[in-house]
């Protein structure tokens, strides 16, 4: 078997996405007329496991990270509209402009499948077919038997759960509807959220206990759901369940069905806390006990032994683009890899601006991005009593003590110096390092020109060039190279990392229970590895707020950033900023960077404004589509549509 989930299931899955045409319609329907290609499909131990990938399609659809709303309605990276070509689709980069979205043809529609989305239901009523179905085969052993169940119980309650964080109430499709169901029967309902979480943790409780802690076979089944990958799930809808956005949300209060049920719960339970914090606990020791680690950078043999602050950034920046086989800090990953590296890579080279079409280079990263990351000493730069905040935009040349973050000699601002090594590892600036594509001379690397050769492209070029002059450096493998042409070293997104998942733990330790040593614990871990020392320390010797980290305001704080921060650009903060009811803060802020037609300093570092978000509470959770309300009488609108 040839690693399935990359081959048959793309073969096979075609019917979810195109489930209108006529040959997927007597594949997948369960009508009489029709049991025996539900027979043939589960007539012995090959077919079933084909129709098994079929269940993984939509999983690995998520790959696409243009059609994943928790990358592309973060705020951490934007795609101007103003293009006249767009080599990607942009719809949900777009959305937090509060202008796109609407009742009709909503955009990223995974609901019905529509406008960059894929639907879910489609993919549960697969699910619900390969459980329905899993005892015919004859040949299947028992341990496989309990293992596909386990799969597909695991892949049914991630899409009800995906659906939950955009619609927030949704149908519970436990069976597939019988055949004989009345019309009154199949339109179902929305569910209140915490029924829906309840029966989510049933599934992965149900899921965990018969799926592997390790994947025996690398080479053909990397990409398979394990015990580790489940936990860390149920971690995360429990600490999502325990958010304000679903505990006790007030803006929902008057959310409700047609018979009057209530969809949102009224007051908030502390309690749901101390189950997440429990699940993430379960989830660690688990990913711990397969040897799971914080990853450290792994130095090729042809590599030249590096300075310290130079490993520090790639560490940083490999704990992502590692392949992950070699990243024991990975819990999971799909099987698509990220596709986009030459969006986010700069023109480092004469031949590169000569080929610029070869890489778009347009995915840019807006000033306030950048401003979440601290200073050298650990702590905010506006909260630094050593950071020069009220001067950050002064002119300053690059020096030798800095030259591995920024080119000695180049002109650029305050801003870049004296940041923490995340900041370097993260974000492509005017005169930043940029160690790789090709040159791993340390003492002599590549750097960002933003303002010199790829600014006096002509007017054809303006497709291609990133608009605000800053990249998301960390989604580029340090190995790829833009030059006469791309060669990309491809890598996986992770979707979990141990690091995400220490920080998940003390977010909820510290809302169950407040500060304490066991959230600085994992906080500073996360921090250690980063060059970075603790909390506590950090803030007593640096910050004119030294008590933050003693109060649980104060430390809730610290690791909303920490997580935005460690996790940046990988998809993370657009369901974060949700759960947190934090979206409408930070993405009200004004997006802009600077501007790459602009070849003076002056001219060049002054901020100019690409957009104001425009997004109110109701863009919380996805609207329902006409369509589907007028196929289904029993359903409600969301909320504030």
């Amino acid at each position: 078997m040839k690693n399935r989930i990359n081959s048959v299931l793309y073969a096979i899955a075609f019917c979810g996405a195109l489930v209108t045409t006529q040959s997927c319609k007597k594949y997948l329907d369960v009508t009489p007329e029709n049991v025996g290609t539900i027979d043939y499909a589960f007539r012995n131990r090959n077919e079933a496991e084909n129709y098994l990938f079929t269940c993984y399609n939509n999983l690995q659809g998520f790959s696409n990270v243009v059609n994943d709303p928790g990358f592309t309605t973060s705020g951490e990276i934007v795609y101007p509209n103003d293009l006249s070509e767009r080599p990607v689709s942009d719809i949900g980069f777009q959305l937090i402009r509060g202008t796109t979205q609407n009742i009709s043809n909503p955009v990223l529609n995974y609901w019905d499948g529509q406008n960059g989305g894929s639907s879910l239901f489609q993919a549960i009523r697969r699910c619900n077919i390969m459980l329905e179905n899993i005892n015919k085969p004859i040949d299947l052993t028992p341990d496989e038997k309990a293992r596909w169940i386990a799969e597909a119980k695991f892949l049914k309650a991630y899409y009800h759960y995906y659906l939950l964080r955009m619609y927030g109430p949704v149908p519970i499709y436990k069976t597939n509807q019988n055949i004989t169901a009345t019309l009154e029967e199949i339109r179902v309902k929305r569910q209140p959220v915490d029924s829906v979480f309840s029966y989510i943790v049933q599934l992965l409780d149900e899921a965990s206990a018969d799926l592997p802690q390790q994947i025996g076979n690398v080479q053909q089944e990397m990409g398979r759901i394990t015990r580790a990958i489940a936990l860390s799930v149920k971690a995360e809808v429990l600490a999502t369940q325990a958010s304000p956005l679903y505990n006790g949300n007030p803006d929902y209060a008057k959310a409700k069905n047609k018979d009057g049920q209530v969809l949102f719960s009224a007051t908030a339970d502390p309690a749901k806390w101390k189950k997440a914090a429990d699940a993430c606990k379960a989830a660690i020791d688990e990913a711990v006990a397969q040897n799971a680690k914080l990853y450290t950078f792994i130095q090729p043999a042809n590599l030249p032994v590096l300075v310290d602050s130079l490993k520090k950034v790639l560490t940083i920046q490999s704990a992502v683009t590692e392949k992950w086989d070699l990243n024991a800090e990975v819990i999971w990953a799909l099987n698509g890899n990220f596709g986009y590296q030459t969006f986010c890579i700069p023109r480092l080279t004469a031949k590169s601006v000569e080929n610029s079409t070869s890489a778009p280079s347009s995915f840019t990263v807006p000033f306030a991005t950048t401003d979440l990351f601290y200073s050298r000493n650990g702590v905010p730069i506006n909260e630094d009593k050593t950071w020069d905040y009220s001067h950050r935009f002064d002119l300053q040349t690059g020096d030798n003590p800095n030259k591995y973050y920024i080119k000695s000699g180049y002109v650029t601002i305050k801003n870049n110096f004296a940041r923490e090594p995340r900041y370097y590892a993260n974000i492509g600036f005017d005169g930043g390092v940029w160690y790789g594509n090709g040159v791993t001379d340390q003492n002599n690397p590549l750097y960002i020109e933003a303002k010199g050769p790829s600014s006096k492209a002509g007017p054809k070029d303006r497709v291609r060039i990133n608009m605000l002059a800053i990249w998301p450096k960390k989604l580029v493998h340090y190995q790829t190279v833009f030059d006469n042409g791309v060669q990309q070293t491809s890598y996986r997104l992770p979707r979990t990392r141990l690091a995400d998942l220490y920080l998940l733990y003390a977010e909820c330790l510290n809302e169950a229970s407040g500060p304490g040593s066991e959230v600085y614990k994992y906080i500073d871990m996360v921090r250690d590895r980063a060059g970075l020392k603790g909390v506590v320390d950090s803030w007593a010797q640096f910050s004119n707020a030294p008590s933050k980290p003693s109060t649980k305001d104060g430390l809730r704080e610290i690791i909303h950033r920490e997580r935005r921060i460690e996790l940046c650009f990988e998809g993370k903060a657009g369901w974060d900023l949700r759960r947190w009811k934090e979206m409408l803060t930070v993405l009200a802020t004004p997006v802009q960077g600077w501007s790459i037609f602009q070849p003076g300093n002056s001219a060049f570092y002054t901020l100019q404004t690409l957009f104001i978000p425009g997004l109110t509470v109701r863009d919380y959770f996805w609207p329902l589509s006409d369509a589907a309300l007028s196929n289904n009488l029993n359903l409600v609108q969301t909320l504030y549509w």
